[in-house]
């Protein structure tokens, strides 16, 4: 029998036509006209109006923090409920993370836990440098409520969408509230390049700085000259073909997602101990991933026993985010918490949810998950 996957790759049909072209024109490098395309494809659609295409998403907040003047000593709030990718690129730049718990609406950083951390740190005579908040399994962070807090007490946002696009907050597409924002398109993600991210930012300034940091800060000389370190960061022209064609079927892989979120919801609606995570005021999930909550006294158990009977009939499942104050590398780390997102990690559990999962696969999950209750 196959094996199911949690989210695998899923071509749209149109991407060789790009990377054809690509091959035709000898444009086998991380410069060439699919990168200018998709770039204008990817600020277009977030309503951003500059985009730096990179080699992943961590490398886009890498370069976002070096952007921002984060150094070694600084400190940088972020979500704990997250994957690693957000915060190694703090302890990069030899800065510490500052980890905020989740509330209990989105999964995402609680604004008011993000305000008390920072008014603690500035007590401490160490104001954060940045704040990097996460959009956790496609549902939206309460961004206006966290941008007011920036605003407060001045501190720049970078927005990780990488689960994020096509989601969108009050109207406004995820990717377009921070000073800057990144994306991801891992193999994983909505869309995706194979490897790749992005940078997106209203200020040009930044963008043409990121793209000059990820091709190995080149300065303008006839030869090689640098007087700044630099990164190979660029995304390839043949991953740019990949991503062009994905936009193309961007919204249909949305569709798709939400359709596989309410199958699921429609079918174990009826277990009392199983919870979905609901869409708030204001919010448009894509529902990257169909997260479930097994709640009750043995939750944590029901929940692993559902992972291990998934996986002995070779369908792939996987807990919550463990949160990263919890996690071995970045013990004694600072953190301001309450609980939420440790819960999530106890209990969660993330179902297959590819857009190119059949239904007869979808069907054959829920009758596994019902045998476990």
């Amino acid at each position: 029998m196959e094996r199911v996957y949690l989210s695998s790759p899923h071509m749209g049909g149109t991407e060789l036509k790009y990377i054809q072209e690509a091959f035709d024109a000898n444009w086998i490098s991380p410069v060439g006209p699919n990168i200018a395309a998709f770039e204008n494809d990817l600020a277009s659609y977030t309503g951003r109006e500059h985009a730096a295409a990179l080699s992943s998403g961590t490398a886009a907040i890498h370069v976002a923090l070096i952007l921002l003047g984060v150094k070694a000593g600084d400190e940088v709030m972020c979500s704990s409920f997250t994957f690693a990718g957000t915060c190694n690129p703090i302890v990069y730049q030899g800065a510490h993370p500052v980890f905020v718990d989740s509330e209990e609406d989105t999964w995402n950083m609680d604004p008011e836990l993000l305000k008390e951390g920072i008014e603690d740190r500035i007590k401490s005579g160490k104001k954060p440098k940045a704040i990097i908040v996460v959009h956790l399994y496609g549902m939206p962070a309460k961004m206006d409520l966290i941008m007011k807090v920036a605003r407060e007490f001045d501190i720049p946002v970078i927005e990780d969408a990488a689960e994020g696009l096509g989601a969108s907050y009050d109207g406004k597409k995820l990717g377009s509230f921070g000073d800057l924002s990144i994306l991801s398109f891992n193999g994983n993600k909505i869309i995706t390049t194979s490897g790749g991210g992005a940078l997106l930012s209203n200020n040009k300034e930044y963008i043409d700085k990121a793209k000059f940091l990820a091709t190995q800060a080149r300065d303008n000389a006839p030869h090689y000259e640098h007087s700044s370190i630099g990164y190979n960061y660029r995304l390839s022209n043949i991953s740019a073909g990949i991503g062009r064609g994905q936009m193309e079927v961007l919204e249909q892989r949305v569709n798709r997602k939400r359709e596989i979120f309410e199958y699921y919801k429609n079918e174990l609606s009826d277990i009392d101990n199983i919870q979905f995570l609901e869409e708030f005021d204001k919010c448009f999930s894509n529902r990257w991933l169909t997260t479930i909550l097994v709640d009750g006294t043995n939750g944590a158990k029901v929940k692993d026993d559902v992972r291990i009977l998934l996986e002995k009939n070779n369908i792939e499942s996987r807990p919550l985010w463990k949160p990263m104050h919890m996690q071995p590398v970045f013990e004694g780390s600072r953190a301001y918490l309450n609980g939420v997102s440790e819960k999530l990690f106890e209990i969660g559990l993330c179902l297959p949810s590819g857009t190119n999962t059949t239904d007869a696969d979808l069907s054959r999950t829920i009758e596994l998950i019902k045998e476990c209750f």
